[in-house]
Order: structure tokens, then sequence, then C-alpha cells
């Protein structure tokens, strides 16, 4: 059985304590919090061991009744690995702690790639991340763009993919984020998510655009493929349909010469979601518009949607099995993890 540390229980963080607690192969040791707000109500409830992020901390945690189990360095000493979801750019300063305890990490997709050296995708590259000490989970649109890419790319072959997302400005919770009166492009081209598929598909060329939208709770990719072969829209489905962890959904259902609304956009998928009692409303699968994939000459086109707080949270999962060496399968860890959370 796995001890698995959080550093940092927020959006991420609880979510893959959460998926922790399903598996039978791994288990929560501890979780990490700089301060003891509400978010610690799903770790309590749960029981696990609370430790402050410094010594200095603890006083701040006792006021309001919080058991403190120790600090992060002692946490971090017990674990067999940590999933290190602090803030972006912040967690890489941990490194050093948690080599010199000789513990494994994870780390999310706000950190580069470049000081961590592996990045980690279920579907595409497992393998490079097998009994390996640090891995970087991609972030939630690289993990959404290679699940629908890869298939792809192994079936036809793809010359070339340009691909603009469509953010949302903030998390739901995110008072001091929320939605923006504006639309703002990233105006660097390519944004960081194309060169970010390639530390997990290193052979795709791909462009990608960026523009931060008001909304919070999903983002769209509009994608235009490049393929070697012609594509046929059916078999593109069905690739997709028999892909883990990708979900066609329709836009619109035909009713003889009209058309009825179904799930048009961002907030019917969620409603969706929560409607499957899905935990949190969440959905760790990328949705793809079934009647917004078309094809013309080699070129493929299609809209998929971004649940930004979990569809990463499976990948963590397999991310420790393949660090720790429990299944040098993708395949069957996948199936594992999907299984444990209701995953179809």
């Amino acid at each position: 059985m796995i001890k698995v540390g959080i550093n940092g229980y927020g959006t991420i963080g609880k979510r893959v304590a959460e998926a922790v607690t399903l598996q039978d192969d791994m288990k929560i040791v501890g979780i990490v919090k700089t301060k003891p707000t509400y978010e610690l109500r799903g770790a309590l409830d749960a029981n696990f061991p609370i430790f402050a992020s410094t010594k200095s901390k603890i006083p701040f945690f006792e006021k309001y009744g919080v058991k403190v189990s120790g600090t992060t360095e002692d946490l971090v000493a017990d674990a067999d690995i940590i999933i290190d979801c602090t803030p972006g750019k912040l967690g890489v300063n941990n490194m050093d702690m948690y080599k010199s305890a000789g513990t494994k990490a994870i780390w999310q997709g706000g950190e580069k790639h470049a000081p961590i050296g592996i990045s980690f995708n279920s579907l595409t590259n497992y393998s490079e991340s097998f009994n390996q000490d640090f891995v970087r989970v991609v972030s939630c649109n690289t993990t959404g763009l290679s699940r629908t890419l890869y298939p792809v790319l192994q079936e036809y072959g793809i010359d070339n993919v340009q691909a603009v997302m469509v953010r949302r400005s903030g998390d739901p919770k995110d008072s001091n984020r929320g939605p923006i009166n504006s639309i703002e492009p990233v105006l660097g081209v390519p944004s960081h998510h194309g060169p970010d598929v390639q530390t997990v598909i290193s052979n795709l060329n791909i462009q990608t655009m960026a523009v931060k939208v008001p909304t919070t709770i999903m983002h769209v990719h509009c994608i235009i493929a490049e393929l070697e072969k012609e594509p046929n829209v059916e078999k593109i489905i069905k690739l997709w349909e028999e892909t883990p962890r990708v979900d066609l959904i329709d836009g619109y259902l035909k009713n003889e010469d009209s058309k009825v609304s179904n799930l048009p956009g961002t907030a019917e998928i969620m409603e969706l979601a929560r409607d499957s009692l899905y935990t949190r409303g969440d959905l760790n699968q990328i949705a793809v518009w079934r009647d917004g994939v078309h094809a013309f000459g080699n070129k493929l086109y299609y809209y998929q949607a971004i649940h930004q707080e979990s569809d990463v949270v499976p990948e963590n999962i397999d991310a420790i099995r393949a660090m720790c060496g429990l299944e040098e399968d993708n395949m069957k860890s996948i199936m594992k993890t999907n299984a444990s959370l209701g995953i179809n």
C-alpha cells in the first residue's frame, strides 16, 4: 500500500486526495495546509492527518481547534510519494526537500517542464514515468489536447495542428479572479499549451493560441488538425468513443426537419455532470461535440470542452502507479482508476 501525502489541499489537491481513498493500492497519510480555512472540511470529515506548512503556523491551526500532526517536513518523511498541489511556480521550490527525504513527488501543470524533466499523460507516455522519482502531470488543457489528438495521430498521422484555447477566467470559488468584463487574448504565439503538449507527444507539430473569457466553469478548444490521410468523420468519432476519458456529446438533437437544443454549451455539460452524480459535479472526461466534428480534405475540425478542476485527477492516480512501479501497463492502470472513480 503506497503512502501518499498531499502538499496543498486546494482545487486539485482535495480532489486527488479523495480519489486516492477510492484505490486499493494506495492511501492518504496526510495533507498540508497553510491555514485552517473552510477547505479543511473534507480532510477533517475523511479523518486525514493535518500538517501545517511550517512550525510557526501550528498555533494558528490550534487556535481554531484543528489538531496538527506535524509540519510539511514530517509528512514528506513519512510518505512514499507527495502530490505537490501548491500554487503554480512555487511547488518546484520543494524539490530539494523531497530529494533530501528520498521521497518521490508529482507536480501539477502550473510548473514548468524543464526543472522536473518528465511530464506525464496516462495515454501518451505512461512508461516514461515508470519507477521515476519526479514527474509533472501536465495541465488541464494539455491533458485535453493529448487525449483526443493522440489516437488520431496513431491512426491517421498528423502533419500539423492549430488550436485555440478559449479559457475560463477563474475557477468558481475564485472571488478575486471571477468573471472579467473583458475578452483577453494571449498575445504571444504559440501559447504555452502547444509546447506543453510536445512534452508528452514529442513528435506532434502543434501551434496554439489562447483567449480568456468571462466564465468560470470550463475551457473550450477549437481544433484544426491536418492529417496525413483523409479522415472519415464516422471513423474518427468511433475512435474517440473507444478512447478512455473521452465522451462524445450531442449539442443538438435532430427532430425531423428541426434541431432540438441538447448540450450546446458548457453550462449544460456541467449540469449533466451534476445530474450524473459525479463527485462534486466534476467531469474527469473530455467532452467532444459529436455534431461539431467535420472533415474537409485532409483537415479535421472539432470542438471539445475541458473541466479545468478535475480532468487531471485520474492522471495523478495513474502517475502514482507508474512512479511506484505498481503497474507497467498504462491501459490496466487507466481502467482500474476509471472503475474506481465511476468514469464510463
